[in-house]
């Protein structure tokens, strides 16, 4: 999903299909609704666990795209080598080092706000995407941001309060928005679903549940 959006944001086309339903494209244009491409630029991962990773390695096999992330934790594995990844100290070292910022760490706790006003400021002219937890962006200073065009754009698929999602945003042309898709696919939610069956079938035979919550 993260993917997705970045095309989105990047190639402006939630504005192009809102433009061509309302009746309002004209044709081809040498300089019509200009985006950039993805290819050969920097992606930054807040938050490299398994979610994180797969986004940097359809990112780097896909796009040719470089990738610097933050993550609490050092990390220094063959996966991380092979995507010839670099670890940076602090959210704002790597939205400045960013065309692209993707959040994937989870939310609540310290994590709350992670990315506030002074990170989405050193981001400058890139594309900041959640698909994370909608806590972790600071909304308030992303609405700014993106009123004063001091970053290019965002593509979201997560909200502080969702499902309520505030109307400013919605009328803004260089956001992308999306009802919390994620996981919403026919085979994830089946394994989804099996995998709370398998916690109670485990349970109820007095075996260690393979995906224990609490």
């Amino acid at each position: 999903m993260a993917i997705t959006l970045m095309l989105m944001v990047a190639r402006r086309a939630g504005e192009g299909e809102r433009e061509l339903r309302a009746g309002g494209w004209t044709g081809w244009r040498p300089t019509h609704m200009m985006g950039r491409r993805l290819s050969g630029r920097t992606l930054g991962i807040v938050g490299m666990g398994r979610i994180g990773r797969a986004t940097a390695r359809r990112a780097r096999l896909g796009f040719g795209m470089d990738i610097v992330f933050f993550n609490r934790s050092r990390l220094d594995d063959d996966e991380i080598r092979e995507l010839g990844a670099r670890q940076l100290d602090s959210v704002e070292e790597l939205m400045q080092a960013s065309d692209v910022a993707s959040v994937h760490c989870p939310g609540g706790g310290a994590n709350r706000h992670l990315v506030d006003a002074r990170a989405i400021e050193a981001l400058g002219d890139g594309i900041l995407i959640n698909t994370a937890r909608g806590d972790v962006v600071d909304m308030a200073a992303l609405i700014e941001a993106l009123r004063h065009k001091r970053i290019a754009g965002a593509g979201l698929d997560v909200y502080e309060d969702e499902p309520a999602v505030p109307e400013v945003l919605r009328r803004m042309e260089n956001v992308v928005l999306l009802p919390h898709l994620g996981s919403a696919t026919v085979e994830t939610r089946v394994a989804m679903g099996m995998m709370v069956a398998d916690n109670l079938d485990a349970f109820f035979a007095g075996r260690e549940p393979p995906n224990r919550v609490a």
